[in-house]
């Protein structure tokens, strides 16, 4: 059972005095303990006395009039690839669990914890953030709320759990392919991936320094934005856009190629109701998009600079790595210089055509994921693990790819998500397209 509000009606009960910060810990981390006891594999650490600690200095503080932002006081869960001072980041993997603690916290966690947030603990994650699928066969695979036969998504997979599940109010993930939207999508909830280098990722383990970003996943378009002001330093302007005559572009290039009947139909059943509401649908070609496989063939930027951090330790201990992850960060070392050369150039024309063919458009819409949340079971073979994986990350990693910015909505449809995608630097229209849009999924 859900017993966390959204951020901003938790913070108007606190403030109220209807309910402490100590009590919401308190029930988050009941939540926790059940669900650990019941087998769940979403969190890897729990810190439950000092988050205690800190709701109770918490809520001495608001008694003094001292309340630094809107998630103070309120429970937010970490991805195990953000330092923590004083614990280990092991990223979901064995090999690193022997690694030293953290000395200080991450740039992102060191602003929720300055803004008032409780540390809840590390959730799980696909080893190293590499697959879209969140299965981790080292500490267990977080399931879908839904449906435990499926996969939860990646790699921010027990995050989106500890917040479908009321283990906290918000939780801290990174996307370097979707690994912020897919679980939003499988799991019912909203997630919010900024542009590139909008927060910091100082302090973490990195996949790819061109394709990483940090954002949040929670359960309102609002509560991603007040997440975002925390961690970006940035106070955009989020509010929700009237609805009527907005440019929302749709494309059947690419990102409907194999897409499950189910999530066809609820896309076209999202987009209807958006034009009866007045919005414009407005469809457009793409077929720049279908380069994109071509392009990464080697495995693009991700599988590059995945190599140059992980080398040496793969040459030490790459028998303690999923097998899997390894393979795909060993298909960097096989690139070349002129390879990322072309890779660059080769990403620079499909965002011209992208800045081009969408630029009088408020939002471009599409299927978060085309397909619906994979079972675990038949994700054993390789065979099946890489294709399906393929297919997972497909639509979220186009905007990865052209630098963009994306929300993915819930659509009222289980394990399925509505992106809502913008371009560089178009954070606060995605957000107010999105907020604009939330309304009518959840009618």
């Amino acid at each position: 059972m859900q017993t966390i509000k959204p951020i901003r009606q938790a913070q108007a009960d606190l403030q109220a005095g209807r309910i402490t910060s100590e009590k919401l810990v308190e029930q988050s981390l009941s939540l926790i303990e059940s669900y650990r006891q019941a087998g769940g594999a979403a969190y890897l650490h729990v810190d439950a006395e000092a988050a205690l600690q800190a709701a109770r200095a918490s809520d001495a503080a608001r008694r003094a009039g001292n309340v630094p932002s809107p998630i103070a006081g309120l429970p937010v869960s970490i991805k195990d690839l953000f330092d923590v001072q004083g614990q280990v980041t092991s990223a979901g993997s064995r090999a690193l669990a022997g690694a030293a603690p953290a000395t200080q916290d991450a740039a992102a966690v060191a602003r929720l914890r300055a803004a008032g947030a409780v540390l809840l603990g590390r959730t799980n994650m696909s080893e190293f953030a590499f697959s879209g699928l969140g299965l981790n066969p080292h500490y267990g695979t977080p399931r879908a709320p839904h449906d435990e036969a499926r996969v939860a998504g990646g790699s921010t997979s027990g995050g989106a759990v500890s917040v479908a599940k009321g283990m906290a109010v918000a939780t801290l993930g990174t996307d370097t392919g979707g690994s912020i939207r897919i679980p939003a999508a499988f799991c019912g909830l909203t997630g919010f991936k900024p542009t590139s280098h909008r927060v910091s990722l100082q302090g973490g383990v990195p996949l790819s320094r061109t394709l990483d970003s940090a954002g949040p996943l929670a359960r309102t378009v609002d509560c991603c934005a007040i997440m975002d002001r925390v961690l970006s330093g940035e106070a955009l302007d989020a509010r929700p856009a009237p609805l009527k005559g907005l440019r929302l572009y749709v494309t059947r290039d690419f990102v409907f190629d194999g897409a499950d009947a189910a999530v066809v139909s609820a896309f076209e059943a999202a987009v209807a109701r958006l034009s009866g509401l007045g919005a414009q649908i407005v469809p457009f070609d793409f077929p720049e998009l279908k380069d994109i496989p071509s392009i990464n063939g080697g495995g693009g930027f991700t599988a590059a600079e995945a190599w140059h951090w992980h080398r040496e330790l793969l040459s030490s201990r790459g028998e303690m790595y999923d097998q899997r992850v390894a393979m795909r960060i060993r298909r960097g070392e096989k690139q070349s210089a002129a390879d990322y050369i072309t890779l660059i150039d080769e990403r620079a024309r499909v965002m011209a055509a992208a800045a081009d063919r969408l630029r009088d458009a408020d939002a471009w819409l599409m299927p978060t994921v085309a397909v619906l949340p994979p079972r675990v079971d038949d994700l054993q073979a390789d065979e099946a693990f890489f294709s399906v994986n393929g297919l997972v990350l497909r639509n979220t990693s186009v905007i990865n790819f052209l630098d963009g910015c994306g929300v993915s909505l819930p659509t009222g449809q289980p394990g399925i998500g509505l992106a809502v995608c913008g371009l560089r630097g178009a954070d606060a229209r995605v957000l107010q397209v999105a907020g604009a849009i939330e309304p009518a999924m959840a009618a």
